[in-house]
């Protein structure tokens, strides 16, 4: 295992921990990149990583992506996130001891569902720890799966981005699981055409359903459309993807993106719009700062429809400075941790 403090993505983060082991049935990381906002707020991933040096790479870019989108959606929350590489034990048992471990934390960290994760998981680790969201409510009050805010946020982002419509439309989603799926739903009631490509087939088939023309994996991100999704896992945008997209826009709701900083630029170079994944898929922790909070529920949706006017605002400082969406994202929630910190 890599030094956490030496690692290339190591970004400033105040804290990482090894969780896990022989005893506890399952092995993961925890990342807390900032909590200068607030605690660090972000999710739980379970996937199966090359290795434990991948597992890290992606804790470090998933948390310090938190606390940028914690920042950008106006939150109370620093960035944190969870990985689990490994359960060889019963699921319910590896997820209570996986909390047991987020309780270490004392409140620096909140989990919930990431990728890989659901209700029952997290029900499963509230059983050791009150640091956790994503578990339903009393009618009326915020709590539950957020992966269909995520998915709303994205949804009003692209209609945005399409001048306030998407009939007749065609939009292309790369990957089609909690957040994809609630996206072509949403897209499809509103008279979109899609084509979908994931490389689960139980997710294909359900989202095929919905009338969607199916793209092989490693083409989606070529097909011709009005705009193209990622909804998968990161670094999809890259310099061997970038020369072949074929929709003018890009706005979806996976993580990192842009395999590095250079593609940002790539992007603009090709008059390709890109709407920062950080900024647009905030829906998520929207719900589950909410959740948290003890809010209700219908202060949840209000939060998430305003992502849109966000993205554009963003967008509009790209372009009149001359730089591209990722850097006038990052500049505004600098400015906004900077003075945090001075407060």
């Amino acid at each position: 295992m890599m030094n956490w403090k030496t690692h290339p993505s190591f970004d400033g983060h105040e804290d990482v921990v090894f969780v896990g082991g022989e005893a506890q049935g399952f092995a993961g990381i925890i990342a807390v990149h900032s909590t200068a906002i607030g605690p660090a707020a972000g999710g739980c991933r379970i996937w199966d990583y090359d290795s434990a040096d991948a597992a890290l790479t992606d804790a470090l870019r998933l948390s310090r992506g938190m606390t940028y989108k914690n920042a950008m959606a106006d939150l109370p929350l620093g960035g944190g996130k969870a990985v689990i590489y490994r359960i060889n034990t019963e699921r319910a048992d590896a997820f209570q001891s996986f909390g047991e471990a987020v309780e270490k934390l004392n409140g620096r960290y909140i989990t919930a569902e990431d990728v890989g994760a659901t209700v029952a998981d997290m029900r499963a680790i509230a059983r050791s720890t009150s640091y956790v969201a994503g578990i339903p409510k009393e009618a009326g009050q915020a709590g539950g799966d957020p992966s269909p805010m995520t998915a709303l946020g994205v949804f009003v982002s692209i209609k945005a981005l399409l001048g306030g419509y998407v009939q007749g439309r065609t939009i292309a989603v790369q990957g089609v699981g909690s957040v994809g799926y609630n996206l072509c739903k949403l897209l499809v009631d509103d008279g979109a055409k899609l084509i979908i490509a994931d490389v689960n087939k139980t997710n294909l088939h359900r989202a095929q359903a919905l009338g969607a023309e199916i793209a092989p994996v490693d083409q989606i991100h070529a097909a011709k459309a009005d705009l193209f999704s990622p909804c998968a896992l990161g670094a999809g945008l890259n310099a061997e993807t970038i020369p072949e997209l074929a929709a003018p826009i890009i706005c979806g709701g996976a993580n990192n993106q842009l395999a590095t900083d250079e593609d940002g630029a790539r992007l603009v170079a090709r008059g390709i719009t890109y709407a920062p994944d950080y900024v647009v898929n905030a829906g998520g922790i929207i719900n589950v700062s909410a959740e948290y909070l003890g809010e209700a529920a219908d202060v949840v949706e209000g939060r998430v429809r305003a992502i849109a006017p966000r993205v554009l605002k963003v967008l509009d400082i790209a372009k009149s400075d001359g730089i591209t969406p990722q850097q006038a994202a990052d500049r505004i929630v600098r400015e906004r941790i900077a003075a945090a910190k001075r407060a």
